[in-house]
């Protein structure tokens, strides 16, 4: 299957994120949300961990000492990414890098028990399709759990999409769910995650209007949707 225009055009910006070195600063922005997140997904010494939207690798390297006698794969649409991913993961044995489209994974049926993805959904050419090839790739058992920062419920947000230069899903906390659901996933639920990092008394960024606002967004807090795929599936 041919890329779509869409995503190409993801493939691209995210290509320019990387040798701009924005890749090498997304754990320390994420770090307050994703490691609560994390405790909440329970990863085992043997898990197989798939991470969609991979970055530059530092999730797995946070995670990799949770599954010992597990594997992840960061798989990423931009093959920047996946080669800094690689070259700073190097010496991680379990730990594997993918060029990859949520799309199209380019893995078999049911070979992980986990799927994590961090600030990429909202950034999938269609997130429907995405969640059924999670399914798809989940061992049954398996549970996917994927946290944004960009969504509906939160107002303080709304305006990245004029601001980013690629298309992007703002969806509400229940449009999540229900295409969770509609992928074959039960249990589905979702809650947010606050940020009590510290905010700075100026913020002279692009993302936000002022500190107040920052302050505001962080208070409502990033989405964190999760389900599992039946035992059995018919």
């Amino acid at each position: 299957m041919e890329p779509s225009v869409s995503e190409n055009h993801v493939r691209e910006e995210f290509n320019r994120w990387a040798e701009a070195g924005r890749g090498e600063h997304m754990e320390q922005e994420h770090l307050p949300i994703v490691l609560p997140a994390l405790k909440l997904a329970g990863l085992k010494p043997d898990d197989s961990v798939l991470d969609v939207g991979c970055g530059t690798g530092w999730l797995a390297r946070l995670i990799s000492p949770s599954v010992p006698q597990g594997r992840i794969v960061g798989m990423d649409v931009a093959t920047e990414m996946v080669r800094r991913a690689a070259q700073s993961c190097a010496g991680l044995a379990n730990a594997e890098f993918v060029t990859g489209s949520v799309s199209q994974i380019p893995r078999q049926d049911e070979e992980f028990t986990k799927v994590l993805s961090v600030e990429s959904a909202y950034y999938w050419p269609d997130p429907a399709s995405g969640l059924k090839e999670i399914f798809r790739v989940l061992h049954p058992s398996g549970s996917a759990w994927i946290l944004i920062n960009y969504y509906c419920d939160n107002p303080h947000c709304h305006q990245w999409g004029a601001i980013l230069d690629i298309p992007t899903h703002l969806l509400w906390a229940e449009e999540w769910t229900n295409l969770f659901r509609n992928a074959g996933f039960t249990g589905v639920a979702h809650r947010r995650i606050p940020d009590d990092s510290p905010t700075p008394e100026t913020y002279t960024g692009r993302w936000f209007r002022d500190a107040e606002q920052l302050r505001a967004f962080k208070r409502e807090g990033a989405l964190l949707v999760h389900g599992t795929k039946p035992a059995s599936v018919c």
